[in-house]
């Protein structure tokens, strides 16, 4: 297989467009994509910080039909072929939530529409090529969803960080609060004390 070949496969691999979004309370937040009939789009998605993680889901079609709907959903990951050309609607919802935004990770993919497949497979002519073409969507599918784990665990990682931070200084801010009440109760008593002897011996 020549090098240009190869070139032109590698181009084929699946764009994935990846984000982070905080969603208020009380709000939803909802992405596009345009593309045509045949079209394979693919969401992935990770709530990585907010109350239970999780947030309410929904795809719509060009036409306003809802093609998936999720409730309190923490992760997922949904693929769809276009079934008509227009814009594809993505929406998260943190509507559920009285006060606590919640930050999401999510990954938007679009693949090739199935006339360009056929195109492309007619030129080719050959089922060596075709092979090695799948071979390589295959290698960049899975190498898509390394890519979001490992952005999921950074985003993770981080949080936990922060936790742990924040935690540890509220240890030590008790801490330096019990030590004070120890030290006030010792004066107290010190004091009660000489006050009760002092009582003691003016009788």
């Amino acid at each position: 297989m020549t090098a240009g070949l190869v070139l032109a496969l590698l181009c084929l691999l699946v764009p994935a467009h990846g984000y982070f979004i905080t969603i208020d309370a009380h709000a939803e937040e909802c992405f596009f994509e345009k593309v045509t009939a045949g079209t394979k789009l693919g969401l992935a998605f990770e709530v990585a910080e907010g109350g239970f993680l999780d947030i309410d889901i929904k795809i719509y079609s060009p036409e306003g039909k809802t093609i998936h709907e999720g409730e309190r959903e923490s992760n997922g990951r949904y693929t769809f072929p276009a079934s008509m050309d227009g814009v594809y609607t993505y929406c998260f919802s943190n509507k559920m939530s009285t006060m606590t935004p919640k930050l999401v990770m999510f990954t938007m993919e679009v693949g090739d529409d199935a006339k360009s497949e056929h195109h492309a497979n007619a030129e080719e002519g050959e089922t060596g090529g075709s092979k090695m073409e799948e071979m390589i969507k295959e290698l960049s599918a899975a190498l898509s969803g390394v890519k979001h784990e490992q952005d999921y665990m950074e985003v993770r990682e981080r949080i936990h960080r922060s936790i742990n931070d924040n935690t540890n200084s509220r240890v030590v801010m008790w801490s330096v609060f019990e030590a004070l009440v120890l030290v006030a109760m010792t004066i107290g008593q010190v004091y009660y004390l000489k006050q009760f002897f002092e009582v003691r011996r003016v009788v």
